[in-house]
């Protein structure tokens, strides 16, 4: 195996002394621009590459970010929305030479476990905060410790950590109304679980535009995200005595699973039930009918989220960013309701 390049052999190739050559490699005043340019095409040259490990101590940076899921390890090959987002944040961090250290624990006192530490071992430099809850105390953590963070998810309720969200109320408001004008009285939506902030959220706007429009029913049924309790949530919805002409569910995955139990039950879609889903994805339109959906460029998502952490590691002052509002996509499996 040929011997990796040391900042040594550089110096004895360029007769230099080794401080000289680190002043060059990690642009310090020491050195004139000339030797500094000498120095760095040497290294190329010989195919020197930093040591990250040395790095990492000299300077107190790893070079990583960390993203840490309270959920299912199931989940990451189940949902596209979290292999989109992942995408989004890995295509910014790898342009900037930074890894994405990614772990799946049980519940939030395994995450808070997580970050203390990662801080004490300085295996990140900040945290990419996912599925926000109303009262968070991994905020508080975070804060806590000075670990810079970007938060996922909001408006609101992550202290003086900046966040990237979208306006998940005023798009549940759209979906609800754009039922309500196909002629839809009976609506139900297949949520995801109780607590998290867009969970809240989009249940207030959903009962709140139903009360508006004064809508027959408005029922809200909580899931853990599942395409199997998706399944029996629409199971249940179906089999009521006041079967609802419309159902929202809030990810993708659940209104697949969804549709299949429409077919099961000879309930025709669109023309007995129609049905929306939160999120776009391939699932989405390959399915049977095609299904209307909430619609947002999930990866550039992760993008900005990522942008904004790097930004606040350079030392920039980072507030919250407001992402566009999701489009609504009208297919196949939405029309008005039966006579």
């Amino acid at each position: 195996m040929t011997k990796r390049a040391t900042i040594a052999d550089i110096a004895q190739r360029a007769g230099l002394s080794k401080g000289a050559v680190s002043y060059a490699l990690n642009g310090l005043p020491g050195v004139s621009e000339s030797t500094r340019q000498r120095v760095l095409k040497l290294a190329a040259e010989m195919g020197w590459r930093p040591n990250s490990a040395a790095r990492a101590l000299s300077a107190s940076r790893a070079g990583a970010l960390g993203l840490v899921m309270a959920r299912p390890a199931s989940t990451l090959g189940v949902e596209p929305f979290f292999m989109k987002l992942m995408s989004g944040i890995e295509n910014t961090l790898a342009a900037r030479s930074t890894a994405l250290v990614l772990q799946v624990v049980p519940d939030h006192d395994a995450e808070v476990e997580a970050y203390r530490r990662w801080w004490a071992e300085r295996r990140v430099d900040g945290i990419f905060l996912i599925d926000l809850c109303i009262e968070d105390k991994r905020v508080l953590v975070l804060e806590e410790l000075g670990l810079p963070a970007v938060v996922i998810g909001g408006p609101g309720h992550h202290g003086r950590l900046p966040g990237v969200w979208s306006d998940d109320g005023s798009a549940m408001g759209m979906v609800v109304e754009y039922l309500a004008a196909l002629g839809h009285r009976r609506v139900a939506r297949v949520a995801g679980p109780p607590g998290l902030l867009h969970t809240e959220l989009r249940s207030r706007a959903f009962e709140e535009v139903g009360s508006r429009l004064e809508l027959d029913s408005a029922v809200t049924v909580g899931t853990d995200y599942s395409p199997e309790q998706g399944a029996q949530a629409t199971r249940r919805l179906l089999s009521g005595s006041s079967r609802p002409t419309a159902v929202i569910y809030d990810n993708d995955v659940m209104a697949v699973a969804g549709t299949s139990v429409a077919h099961e039950m000879a309930v025709e879609v669109p023309r007995d039930l129609s049905i929306v889903a939160w999120d776009d994805s391939v699932l989405c339109q390959i399915v049977h009918p095609p299904l209307t959906v909430l619609s947002r460029d999930i990866m550039a998502y992760g993008a900005r989220a990522a942008e904004r952490l790097l930004a606040l590691l350079g030392g920039e002052t980072v507030g919250d960013f407001e992402d566009a509002m999701p489009r609504l996509i009208t297919r196949g499996s939405t029309a008005r309701p039966p006579a």
